[in-house]
């Protein structure tokens, strides 16, 4: 078991370290917006991920959104973007980040795009803008996760030939019908004993950002494990709530956004928010968490953790306890923090350790959760792939 876990871990550091492993992100900033309630004052973190939620998190109105990331291909991606909002018209960034594909993409960056990044940001996509310009290929179908969703998409349209069925759920007019299309036939078709295989694969969750720290979260504490989990998962997505504008699986599904189902930042008259003056409200920074906070001089009223935190809790809990005590010292007055984990609780945080003022002490005797608007927003979260979400006030 320890020598199938060192390599789980290889395998997952290999796949962090050396790619782009999110294209677009994977958590529903809807619900974000109502638990933390941004106001004209905030200054929040967000781990950067692909850097679409950052973005409407600024159109939120909070003074300054900090994107922060180890992995600098993903702040990368967020450079770029922003890059585009301040350099292309509308229906070019449309192309490029709602389409996945931009004609000319490398002419384009060469004249108009690279001059604006930071240099590490000029030396990835000097190599790699030439993913925008594939007629075969979206750019959604790229990096590690997009690689995963373009072989489950030859899976579908080539093997268990579900396309048709698919199509009509991303049209269908109501949950009811898309009940119907997903009990009637879509379920046993996609199903098979290849797809379960695939999907109880450490390396297949690699591809997904997801540590064996947290597939072992989701293991012992879902009735039915991995598979069964993913398989409700799929299930309230297809099944339970409406496909109409659920642009997270569309986007993997199909390659692309349109325009009436995409990301806040990709609407036209969001685009040209950004265009007046909002994009300035955002910057990104290769740094953990708590190097980011350490080097920061202000106060942090909003953290957006995503599910890290899995990620820390298995073999690295002296970092987390170190990150914690980051937040502790950076945390503004009223501070508020979102995560999100793979298993169903996250009970590894109730033994975290930090000081304050002078005193060793549990970080949970100072963590205020609101329990019930974290799980009203949790049944309706159009990506729905995690285990528990939480909101935590931090205690003055």
């Amino acid at each position: 078991m320890a020598f199938l876990d060192w390599v789980s871990q290889k395998v997952f550091k290999s796949v962090h370290g050396n790619n782009l492993v999110y294209n677009t992100c994977w958590e529903d900033p809807r619900l974000d917006r109502v638990a933390l309630e941004f106001a004209p004052e905030d200054n929040v973190l967000v781990i950067t991920s692909a850097g679409c939620n950052a973005l409407d998190y600024v159109l939120a109105g909070p003074n300054h959104v900090n994107a922060v990331d180890m992995n600098p291909r993903q702040n990368a991606l967020l450079d770029l973007k922003i890059s585009a909002i301040r350099n292309l018209p509308y229906e070019s960034i449309f192309k490029m980040f709602g389409e996945g594909r931009l004609p000319e993409a490398a002419d384009v960056y060469r004249s108009t795009l690279r001059s604006d990044l930071p240099e590490w940001s000029q030396q990835f996509w000097d190599k790699k803008i030439k993913w925008f310009d594939n007629p075969r290929k979206s750019f959604y179908y790229r990096g590690t996760s997009g690689a995963f969703a373009r072989m489950v998409k030859i899976y579908n349209e080539r093997i268990v030939r579900v396309k048709p069925l698919l199509n009509e759920l991303l049209n269908a007019d109501t949950v009811q019908q898309q009940r119907k299309i997903y009990d009637s036939e879509l379920r046993e078709k996609f199903w098979t004993g290849l797809m379960k295989f695939t999907m109880n694969r450490d390396t297949t969750m690699s591809m997904l950002g997801v540590p064996k720290a947290q597939r072992r979260q989701i293991e012992n504490q879902y009735p039915g494990g991995l598979v069964k989990f993913i398989q409700d998962c799929m299930e309230s997505v297809f099944a339970e709530l409406p496909m109409k504008d659920n642009y997270f699986w569309r986007v993997y599904m199909t390659g692309q956004y349109t325009p009436e189902c995409c990301p806040e930042y990709l609407k036209p008259e969001n685009i040209q928010k950004f265009k007046d003056g909002l994009l300035d409200n955002v910057s990104t920074h290769t740094d953990s968490v708590q190097g980011f906070l350490e080097k920061h001089d202000g106060k942090i009223s909003k953290f957006i953790l995503l599910d890290h935190m899995d990620w820390l809790s298995d073999h690295f809990f002296p970092l987390l306890e170190s990150e914690w005590q980051a937040i502790v010292d950076k945390a503004a007055d009223n501070t508020r923090l979102i995560w999100r984990s793979g298993g169903l609780r996250t009970d590894f945080i109730d033994d975290v350790e930090v000081t304050i003022d002078g005193k060793l002490q549990k970080i949970a005797s100072k963590l205020s959760y609101n329990k019930p608007l974290a799980e009203e927003l949790h049944v309706v979260d159009r990506v729905h792939t995690y285990g528990s979400f939480y909101i935590a006030d931090l205690k003055n």
